[in-house]
């Protein structure tokens, strides 16, 4: 299966974040893709969940540091620093959440969700990743940005997504099987 993106096709869309649920973005995403080319469309959303904030950023996570950070990585570092305060200082526990969908031409969906667990750390470190990796520790005492991609890809929330989903059958189902 060779994996394309929207642009190497030549569409090009956007769909508004705009639902309650990863589930629902991700929905939403998967099936303007699939109307769009007639083909099998993978899309997902994802964002990290603390419990000692109710579950935020959660769905938010993007835009956690304002609508005019909108996935500016230091920003989004600094406002969850700044919204733990003094708790940071203490490794408060934190999930990453992903929900993959794959939308067939035959109008079948499939469902993968995937989770990575770790702790908020107080400082940030790393060269690598994105958003909040460099706070995200895993129980190793590494954060996410100090894992090469390839590292990364083997064991965070999109990568455990993807392997639910061909669990559920869902690639063998876009190649016909």
């Amino acid at each position: 299966m060779d994996l394309v993106t929207p642009k190497e096709i030549g569409i090009r869309f956007e769909v508004s974040e705009d639902g309650a649920t990863y589930r629902e973005n991700a929905k939403k995403k998967a099936e303007a893709g699939r109307l769009l080319s007639g083909l099998p469309t993978l899309a997902d959303d994802s964002g990290l969940e603390v419990p000692l904030l109710g579950g935020r950023p959660g769905v938010e996570s993007a835009y956690f540091a304002g609508p005019k950070h909108y996935g500016d990585s230091p920003a989004l570092v600094r406002a969850l620093l700044a919204a733990l305060g003094t708790a940071a200082g203490s490794s408060p526990p934190a999930t990453f959440r992903c929900v993959a969908i794959l939308a067939l031409p035959d109008g079948r969906t499939f469902e993968g969700e995937g989770v990575l667990t770790g702790t908020i750390a107080a400082e940030p470190r790393g060269a690598h990743g994105f958003g909040f990796d460099p706070v995200f520790q895993l129980a190793d005492g590494r954060r996410l940005a100090e894992l090469v991609t390839e590292e990364k890809n083997l064991l965070s929330h999109r990568a455990r997504a993807l392997n639910a989903l061909e669990v559920h059958g869902a690639f063998d189902a876009a190649l016909g099987g």
